[in-house]
């Protein structure tokens, strides 16, 4: 979440530990998992490759579903836990070989689920599996919860043939715990680090998800956000992040923040397979992959947020070019300079979050096994004072100890700011503004490139759009748009509540005609 906008501290989520010696790719063991034997390997097989062409190659018989798998697994061992030492996985589901080993059997058989069978997806560490992997938010303080029932959109995911290959590494309880905090950091893993430069940050709170995909541990994977969480890590990462409005997808398995800002949404490094993964975990049957076709941009009337502009040279350099593509493509570019998101909506953001991270943590805490000893959010607060070192070695709890001291959800103080959140970015906000220009999307800059990561005083974070999308409970689409000093930026689509389909077929057209994504080098340091 990005707390800037709402919090006068440092905002998403930021972090990193000092870079080691980057390493590139290896390549010891070609042929090791191809099913044909004379199938030669690059320096890994599957860096940038989509969904289609995996299957592709599954339906060939050139990879299986295990295959996949193992490669990805041994990327994870050689890039995250050695090497560049990204530290973006939380754990690996050990079941995930022999889940591959079922759906290549069904595959054999002639049975295939969707467009995603036998593809290993990462999911954050905050979502739900009845497994034997964890479910803890990063936190020491529930590090051993395994959770009795999958997330709803785990469940879907099972159905559709995806493979969970493990947790992602995230912003500890989703980076609602310090305004000091650094984005990526976890008392469970420590600090995931960027791709592009290891000194940087991943932003957060979907850190792990956003810095794996990028650095090809997987394909496509999972964040969630309540304000910035999936923007934010996927812009800074290079990759397309779908944050989708409020209700699409169900919140029901996921360690909570706020239920009217709280959603999962997939990250890709194209838009077709986050797209196809959104289509995968929605709780209605949906057909996004239909918009997946260009031309959608000519004719439309695009909003730019000139207001979220301003905060860096460089990035609305690169952004000026970015819009001159969406003109060539057709589109009527509508300046809005007098569009913005008002400080009180964030004011009255922060409260939601704080009264309904409250009531929603403790009922999450409430049904967990035994195992876990803590059962409220006093417990969590109290957990990590008696283990301050390890829990809190770098930043504290004052965002935990002030949401504790909120009453429940008939306090007239959250009522009014509920109303006041929701009524300035929506009926007030984002629909007046399209209503009164008559536009199909607005756009606006994601958020600055990654700043070094410093543990100690947290966040640098300098801009980002986030915001209104996220408080209205709208969707909101980042698409790579450039690079500054070899660091990505991305540029955000956003619109009415449930218009996903509509900014998909707009991101589509300006992704195909940038196709700005690179994969990233690793390289310890900006200053060489």
């Amino acid at each position: 979440m990005d707390r800037r906008n709402f919090l006068q501290a440092s905002a998403i989520a930021g972090a990193g530990i000092i870079a080691t010696q980057a390493l590139t790719s290896c390549d010891n063991n070609k042929n090791k998992y191809a099913a044909n034997e004379n199938h030669e390997f690059s320096a890994f097989e599957l860096d940038e490759i989509t969904v289609a062409k995996l299957q592709e190659k599954m339906n060939s018989g050139v990879y299986t579903s295990r295959s996949i798998v193992e490669m990805y697994l041994d990327r994870i061992q050689e890039m995250d836990k050695q090497g560049a030492k990204l530290n973006s996985v939380l754990e690996l589901n050990p079941d995930a070989l022999s889940i591959a080993d079922q759906l290549d059997k069904e595959r054999k058989e002639g049975r295939i689920r969707s467009v995603l069978h036998g593809i290993p997806v990462l999911i954050k560490g905050n979502i739900d599996t009845a497994d034997k992997m964890h479910t803890n938010a990063g936190a020491t303080a529930i590090a051993d919860h395994i959770a009795s029932e999958d997330a709803t959109l785990v469940k879907k995911l099972r159905k559709a043939g995806v493979i969970i290959l493990g947790k992602a590494n995230l912003s500890e309880w989703a980076n609602f715990r310090s305004t000091r905090s650094s984005s990526g950091w976890s008392s469970i893993l420590g600090q995931t680090r960027n791709p592009f430069i290891l000194d940087r940050t991943p932003c957060g709170s979907s850190s792990g998800s956003g810095a794996a995909v990028s650095a090809n541990f997987c394909t496509i994977a999972i964040g969630t956000e309540t304000n910035g969480s999936i923007v934010c890590p996927s812009t800074v990462n290079g990759v397309v992040g779908i944050k989708p409005s409020i209700g699409l997808v169900s919140q029901k398995g996921i360690i909570p923040i706020s239920h009217s800002c709280d959603t999962a949404g997939p990250m890709g490094r194209t838009l077709t397979d986050a797209t196809l993964l959104l289509e995968a975990m929605c709780d209605e049957q949906v057909d996004y992959a239909s918009a997946l076709k260009k031309g959608g941009l000519n004719g439309a009337r695009v909003g730019v947020a000139r207001n979220f502009f301003g905060f860096h040279e460089e990035v609305d350099a690169a952004l000026e070019k970015a819009l001159e593509t969406l003109k060539t493509l057709g589109a009527e570019l509508i300046e809005l300079s007098d569009y913005r998101h008002p400080r009180e909506a964030s004011r009255a953001a922060y409260l939601v979050m704080q009264y309904e991270f409250k009531v929603g943590l403790n009922k999450y805490l409430s049904g967990m096994s035994d195992q876990v000893k803590v059962r409220s959010l006093s417990d969590i607060i109290a957990y990590n004072k008696a283990n301050a070192d390890s829990a809190m070695p770098f930043f504290k709890q004052e965002i935990l100890e002030e949401s504790d001291a909120k009453g429940d959800l008939n306090s007239p103080e959250y009522i009014e700011a509920l109303k006041t959140m929701k009524q300035l970015a929506g009926p007030e906000g984002i629909d007046k503004v399209m209503d009164e220009y008559d536009l199909d999307v607005i756009v606006a800059p994601t958020g600055s490139a990654a700043w070094t990561v410093d543990l100690i005083n947290g966040d640098n974070f300098h801009g980002g759009s986030s915001s209104p999308a996220a408080n209205a409970g709208y969707p909101n689409i980042t698409i790579p748009a450039g690079f500054i000093h070899g660091l990505p930026i991305g540029l955000s689509f956003f619109g009415k509540a449930f218009s996903e389909k509509k900014i998909i077929n707009l991101c589509y057209d300006f992704e195909q005609a940038s196709l700005v994504r690179k994969k990233p080098e690793f390289k310890a340091t900006l200053i060489s």
